[in-house]
């Protein structure tokens, strides 16, 4: 009974087809993924990820500030914090506060600084990272030369950047003359912040799976950023969930205990990434064949 129900499941997947001409099965898919997801030491390629990118954290942080200035927009930079802030867990947000309060209050010494250039060289550290733990995909056959890959991961960390207080000021934009507009403005504030937090989440996924392999590997606007969006969003969701209901971190390391759970945080969502990009890996790898 039970191999007669395989069997009839394995016949309706393979039923199901897309891309050019239906020459891909969701079966074929399903298959591949799950082979690129086992195969893939995720968690491995995770934490190598997760390692990085916190240390890339607060030089991207700095970088963003120091920018910030340029930007002729009022409130951008308590936005950009209280955003940032609301994207942290509620156990981490208090040691995160200090440290963007304490960036924001010592002066920077502008675009030219030795800070601000190793804050561009740590913060590509963390892009390159996650470009190499894509290439460590059982998917992937070719990869670029460190060199080339390490520019691209420059060029993408400072996209990023730049994306990040554009989003921002039209945030803030799109606020304003929603609550000159209608009485009820106000009351749309966390929706617009869903929306908004959404639309990077996707945006920041694209931009990873377009640049982080060969030019033709993946298309900009794919199945695998918004399967990590969505992904991204309940990890965020239910992790805040547990943290504030069963986590005790603080009552077993004290201060330190923020650093962990921000740690943790971060190595999810690194798992999250790849997922996202090995359903971009396994359907281009289908078309390929």
């Amino acid at each position: 009974m039970l191999r007669k129900s395989k069997h009839k499941l394995k016949v309706w997947l393979q039923n199901i087809r897309f891309g050019d001409a239906k020459s891909i099965s969701l079966y074929q898919l399903l298959e591949l993924y799950v082979i690129g997801v086992i195969k893939g030491t995720l968690t491995t390629r995770a934490s190598s990820i997760a390692f990085s990118f916190f240390l890339s954290l607060f030089p991207f942080l700095i970088f963003v500030l120091n920018i910030i200035p340029f930007v002729p927009i009022d409130n951008v930079e308590s936005t950009f914090s209280s955003f940032f802030l609301s994207i942290a867990p509620s156990e981490a947000q208090d040691f995160l506060n200090s440290v963007l309060y304490d960036i924001q209050s010592k002066p920077r010494a502008g675009l030219l600084s030795t800070t601000f250039v190793l804050s561009m060289f740590f913060m590509a550290n963390g892009v390159n990272a996650i470009f190499g733990g894509f290439s460590e995909s059982v998917h992937i056959t070719l990869s670029r030369h460190f060199v080339r890959q390490y520019i691209y991961a420059l060029g993408v960390g400072v996209l990023l950047g730049i994306l990040l207080l554009i989003s921002i000021a039209g945030y803030l934009f799109f606020e304003l003359l929603l609550a000159e507009t209608f009485d009820f403005g106000f009351e749309l504030r966390p929706w617009i912040r869903i929306a908004f937090f959404m639309g990077m989440a996707y945006l920041v996924s694209a931009i990873l799976f377009y640049f982080g392999t060969q030019r033709g590997f993946s298309t900009f606007f794919s199945l695998g950023a918004l399967v990590t969006t969505c992904l991204f969003a309940l990890t965020s969701y239910g992790f805040g969930v547990y943290i504030d209901n069963f986590g005790s971190y603080n009552q077993f390391y004290g201060s330190i205990g923020a650093i962990l759970i921000l740690m943790l945080y971060i190595w999810l969502n690194a798992i999250v990434l790849l997922l996202g990009f090995e359903l971009n890996a396994s359907i281009a790898k289908l078309k390929q064949a």
